[in-house]
């Protein structure tokens, strides 16, 4: 029978997918059923990329990239509205959701010395068992050891809608250039050379078009409930 590091009542769940699977929204969710501390590995990455803007570092630029991360700090904090993201002190958790981040992100992520550090952070914050942490290659390659793996994923349209209506009134983008946008950042993401985005072998897929978030998160804390009593 597997035995549990850390705490013998928890385990650490992995959630990958591409960009609007409504990977963090579900992840949080599930973190709030079981217990469990959420980590959004995204915002570490978008506040990566919102610290090199303002200090106009391309991803590319491999040097100031590397002093950046050797000085940033990066705190996730669960807040009134979600988890919030702290830099250096400095609340960004909304400077972070900006265009200008978004579409830029996949370049920073696909950096190895910015995965190398973040990655580094994400598996000290795993240690102690009870995590759920989403991403693009967490259970490929920051949490392979991870005892529940889930790849969440649904049609590009599907993922672009949700966005789409997650803006509102406030879009100051058509669906279809949101569709496009999406695309380009799967074609990314798959494509890099560093931790590409893949289903680890031992993931569980599930595809989540048509599905409510409700039915999502239900799905995967029973897995984890399944994977808990099998690990035991």
């Amino acid at each position: 029978m597997a035995q549990l590091d850390g705490d013998s009542d928890r385990i650490n769940i992995a959630i990958d997918g591409p960009a609007g699977a409504g990977k963090s929204t579900v992840a949080r969710l599930v973190a709030g059923q079981l217990g469990y501390v959420y980590i959004d590995t995204g915002a570490m990455y978008r506040a990566v990329t919102f610290s090199a803007q303002r200090l106009s570092i391309s991803a590319e630029q491999h040097e100031p990239l590397s002093q950046l991360m050797q000085s940033i700090r990066i705190e996730l904090e669960p807040g009134e509205r979600g988890q919030s993201v702290f830099v250096n002190g400095e609340d960004v958790t909304d400077k972070i959701r900006s265009r200008e981040v978004t579409v830029q992100v996949s370049y920073f992520a696909a950096s190895g010395v910015v995965r190398s550090v973040l990655s580094r952070m994400q598996r000290d914050l795993a240690v102690r068992k009870g995590v759920v942490m989403d991403g693009r290659d967490i259970g490929t390659h920051v949490l392979p050891n991870a005892e529940l793996k889930i790849f969440l994923t649904a049609s590009v349209r599907d993922r672009a809608l949700r966005r789409f209506n997650e803006l509102g009134d406030n879009a100051a983008i058509t669906l279809d250039q949101l569709e496009s946008e999406i695309a380009e950042r799967d074609r990314l993401d798959e494509g890099r050379e560093i931790s590409p985005l893949i289903r680890a072998t031992d993931a569980i897929e599930l595809d989540s078009s048509g599905m409510t978030i409700e039915e999502v998160v239900s799905s995967i804390v029973q897995l984890s409930r399944t994977k808990l009593a099998e690990a035991k």
